[in-house]
């Protein structure tokens, strides 16, 4: 798949268009019609892909300031193709996060769960920085409930099942704690 610039699509969508509309007054409409058929076939792919390969790629290289730019260039995201909306949210979320923006965190990634991953490994990414946030809140029966989601899924990155594995423990020694303080904080009376 070719990968425009979103500046550079930008450009040749306008430009397919002034030609267009310059071929339409000095020839014919005929003539310009290869123009506006480039130019919408852009745009078209604009609105259904917006921008999120590209922010993805940022991301990756830890780019997150110009990934939130160029993020917020699709002016759309409801019009975007199911998968890529999802993962516009993924984004968006996983931005909100390192800013430590929690309720946004949460408000993306729950738009994204909603829309719905098509791998696992990222619906278990975001189960497991839902359930975290929760752990961090005290919210011990909501991060609970993000991890039995997540254990319902299948997990192949590395990675992520050592992350899990951490979490699962860091609940685990949290049930014991909670466990002592309810049983221990008792003396008996003879």
């Amino acid at each position: 798949m070719i990968k425009i610039n979103i500046y550079v699509r930008f450009a040749i969508i306008a430009i397919c268009f002034l030609i267009g509309i310059v071929q339409t007054f000095q020839t014919s409409i005929l003539n310009s019609l290869p123009f506006y058929l480039v130019g919408i076939f852009l745009l078209i792919g604009y609105f259904l892909l917006g921008t999120v390969t590209s922010s993805a790629q940022m991301l990756q290289e830890g780019k997150f300031e110009e990934a939130e730019k160029n993020l917020k260039l699709t002016v759309m995201p409801d019009w975007l193709y199911t998968s890529n909306r999802a993962y516009f949210y993924l984004m968006q979320g996983t931005i909100a996060s390192q800013k430590k923006d929690n309720a946004a965190m949460e408000t993306a990634f729950n738009k994204a769960l909603k829309i719905g991953l098509p791998s696992d490994n990222e619906t278990a990414m975001i189960y497991l920085q839902l359930a975290n946030v929760a752990a961090m809140k005290n919210n011990w029966n909501g991060a609970q409930a993000q991890f039995r989601h997540l254990k319902s899924l299948k997990v192949t990155e590395p990675q992520l099942k050592a992350q899990i594995k951490q979490f699962e423990k860091a609940l685990q020694q949290r049930g014991q704690m909670k466990h002592m303080h309810q049983g221990g904080g008792k003396r008996r009376r003879y």
